[in-house]
């Protein structure tokens, strides 16, 4: 097992492992909080590749490298709107002055589920 130590080149050794073979390929993820250390671990049963951090500075870099390996997972990617489909939308909201706002109602607190309470009989003296 070798922790590289550079994020950069670890989050490249990480995506070119999987791309390499996508069906068996394992990501795992350790946080031990009484250390705060964050491991990070990927293999394919031949080669394993481990990084080790101690700072949150790298919270962020972690959320980017796990989103792009659940898109290659699901072989999926996260659609972001156009720029000519915001300028269709950006009109539309201007023509409204004002927002329309959806109200969804609470049941109160006397009530559970929208079942009144039964009253206790008064006892008599």
């Amino acid at each position: 097992m070798v922790y590289i130590q550079s994020w950069q080149e670890y989050q490249e050794a990480a995506e070119d492992l999987y791309k390499k073979s996508p069906n068996t390929t394992r990501y795992c993820v350790k946080w031990k909080s009484s250390e705060g250390k964050l491991v990070l671990k990927i293999t394919d049963n031949v080669s394993c590749i481990k990084f080790k951090t101690y700072s949150s500075i790298f919270l962020n870099r972690f959320e980017a490298l796990n989103l792009s390996l659940m898109e290659k997972m699901q072989n999926r990617h996260v659609a972001q709107p156009s720029v000519h489909e915001e300028a269709k939308a950006e009109p539309a909201s201007r023509a409204s002055p004002a927002p329309t706002t959806t109200v969804v109602p609470t049941p109160s607190a006397t009530t559970s589920g929208g079942v009144s309470k039964k009253k206790k009989p008064k006892k008599k003296k």
